[in-house]
């Protein structure tokens, strides 16, 4: 290799993390292969996702160059706007399929809450960054404030899955800083009482996900179809499959969303259980190596960071797979890495950006 070609490539690589980049890189081709699979073989649907992964890997390599007191300064004008973003939409945004959740800026439509997966954890780790010296229960309860604020904004859209995974990074941070399990114990049994007043508000097709999710087969042709072709697709790939391509549910057009919320249901019956052994191998190899870097970060700041974005990871694919699985209701999730998509490509690899900006830019410490 010529030694400038060399010096660019060390440059590039510099704060790059290899084995978190490697697991990405497994998890992509296979979600290229599958999404050629489910879109019938369709190259074209296959280069915009190559389109969508160029543009996550340059997001994720500016990240990764930044270091994490740097990203810090980004937290309070990130949130301020995503909020005002959001409440711009609920005032002017445009409503498509019954929900208000985009909005017009002239040149283009954008999608606020997607913006707010990143700036309510960063935000938070802020926040207790910030009072890292005497952290009290009046802290908890204005983070509790700025996590609810957005989730409720985001709720109301509806958009219930993107409020769910939001909800759950910023809770993985509040919970990350050291919030007492007696409060923990308390906010549960008061979850638990207020469930009839949260079924209360809930719109008449989110209740029939959860009444379809105890029972899919009393709707088998509306709301409980999703479910009973997924869970049909699972099983149908039994041991080892059918193989690459040769599929049925996606290609005869029985499983709703194959290349995006049920791609998973698609892998599940090319590649059967050995398919689905290796991806949670993958998955929890990605989840380990954010925890290693949760554990060594050396601040307040970047261990809430990275642990919120490990955890929100593990969310992602576990409400997923349960989705697809009936084990949980139909919220419109992505499969990470691997459900077509640009906007949750984009957002999966600036959270690994994160993650190797804290990883690459530790500072060492004599011993």
């Amino acid at each position: 290799m010529p030694p400038l070609t060399r010096r660019l490539f060390r440059m590039l690589s510099l704060h790059i993390d290899g084995f978190l980049l490697a697991c990405a890189t497994i998890l992509i081709l296979v979600g290229l292969a599958v999404l050629y699979s489910a879109a019938d073989q369709n190259a074209a649907k296959v280069v915009s996702q190559i389109i969508n992964i160029t543009i996550a890997c340059i997001v994720m390599w500016t990240i990764a160059n930044i270091p994490p007191h740097q990203l810090l300064r980004f937290a309070l004008p990130l949130y301020v706007a995503g909020l005002l973003l959001l409440i711009g939409v609920a005032l002017f945004g445009e409503i498509s399929n019954g929900a208000r959740r985009w909005l017009n800026i002239g040149i283009t439509r954008i999608q606020p809450s997607e913006l707010m997966k990143i700036a309510v954890p960063l935000m938070l780790a802020w926040y207790f960054d910030r009072h890292e010296a005497m952290l009290s229960l009046k802290n908890y309860a204005f983070a509790a404030l700025f996590l609810l604020v957005p989730v409720l904004l985001i709720a109301r859209q509806p958009d219930l899955g993107t409020a769910i995974l939001i909800a759950s990074s910023g809770f993985f941070v509040i919970l990350l800083a050291g919030l007492d399990w007696k409060i923990l114990l308390g906010l549960f049994v008061s979850g638990l009482a207020s469930l009839p007043v949260l079924w209360s508000v809930l719109h008449d097709y989110q209740k029939q996900r959860l009444l379809t999710l105890i029972d899919p087969s009393q709707d088998p042709l509306g709301a409980g179809y999703h479910t009973i072709q997924s869970m049909i697709a699972v099983g149908s790939g039994g041991i080892a499959g059918k193989g690459w391509l040769h599929g049925t549910q996606a290609h005869l057009d029985f499983l709703p969303e194959h290349t995006t919320d049920f791609i998973f249901a698609v892998f599940s019956e090319e590649f059967g259980l050995i398919g689905n052994f290796f991806l949670l191998i993958m998955y929890s190899l990605v989840i380990g190596r954010g925890i290693s870097i949760a554990a060594e970060a050396p601040t307040l700041f970047s261990r809430l960071m990275a642990g919120s974005i490990t955890l929100t990871f593990f969310t992602y694919c576990f409400v997923n797979m349960g989705m697809v699985s009936g084990i949980l209701p139909v919220v419109g999730v992505p499969l990470p890495l691997i459900s077509y998509g640009g906007t949750s490509m984009v957002t999966m690899l600036l959270g690994f950006g994160i993650l190797m900006s804290i990883h690459t830019h530790k500072k060492l410490v004599k011993t």
